[in-house]
């Protein structure tokens, strides 16, 4: 059950996004409360999803012939897996990426905080970096730092909706379209912006994935976790229990 595609994204492209207020409610990945949060590694080895058929795969984000994207963490899987099977009938999960390297991790954070950093010429570095994170989640925090990326534990999935024939539902904007999104609404979970029946689409995912305890990251409504920093955040836990992972492809 692997969906092909014809179309990808190429990093040579200029990333556009553009500043957008986040809602009050929303904590960014890259706030201190997160970020401080310890982490207890459970040596959980990832899966390759292209070795089981249950979950469509879409084709390899960003980079043509990424191979590390189908990867994740085997419990992650098992969740998604068991989410899959709470959807109604003719609707299935297809992942768009699951683990991504620290080195791809750093360039696509990178190429969004340079294309910023121009877009934004009198804005303080600091903000250019916040305004950055509010999307992707840098390698190296604005203190010097090092930073646990959600994508690189290997317990972070970027998710949409497909149907029995491979079509993407109606979810207000297709993950691989986020750089479209000019001011980043339609990329919100809870966007006001979009159509009813992308919002029924949006709850129908949503709903699926909360009962197997991912949480959401609300600036992007298909980015979800297990594990990870930002879902010991939300969960109120202890600590993580996912760190970065090298992937056998890397």
């Amino acid at each position: 059950m692997k969906l092909i595609k014809l179309s990808f994204i190429l990093l040579s492209g200029v990333i556009v996004s553009t500043s957008y207020a986040t809602p009050s409610n929303i904590t960014l990945i890259t706030d201190p409360k997160v970020l401080n949060i310890p982490v207890k590694e459970n040596h959980e080895n990832l899966v390759d999803l292209t070795k089981q058929k249950e979950i469509y795969l879409g084709p390899s984000p960003e980079i043509p012939n990424n191979k590390n994207y189908t990867f994740m963490r085997k419990t992650v899987y098992e969740k998604l897996l068991n989410a899959e099977k709470s959807l109604p009938d003719g609707i299935h999960f297809c992942l768009y990426e699951g683990y991504r390297s620290l080195e791809l991790q750093k360039i696509l954070f990178e190429t969004q905080y340079n294309a910023n950093k121009l877009r934004h010429k009198d804005w303080p570095l600091s903000d250019v970096f916040k305004e950055t994170t509010k999307l992707i989640s840098p390698v190296i925090n604005l203190d010097g730092t090092s930073n646990i990326p959600p994508h690189s534990t290997g317990g972070a999935i970027d998710v949409y909706l497909i149907n029995d024939k491979g079509e993407p539902l109606d979810l207000g904007i297709h993950p691989k379209d986020w750089m479209e999104d000019k001011d980043d609404s339609l990329s919100l979970t809870d966007s006001l912006s979009i159509s009813i029946t992308a919002k029924k689409n949006r709850k129908i995912m949503s709903d699926a994935l909360i009962q197997q305890g991912f949480v959401n990251y609300p600036t992007e409504y298909w980015h979800w976790s297990y594990g990870d920093k930002y879902w010991a955040f939300m969960k109120n836990q202890p600590y993580a229990i996912y760190d970065s992972f090298l992937a056998k492809n890397e």
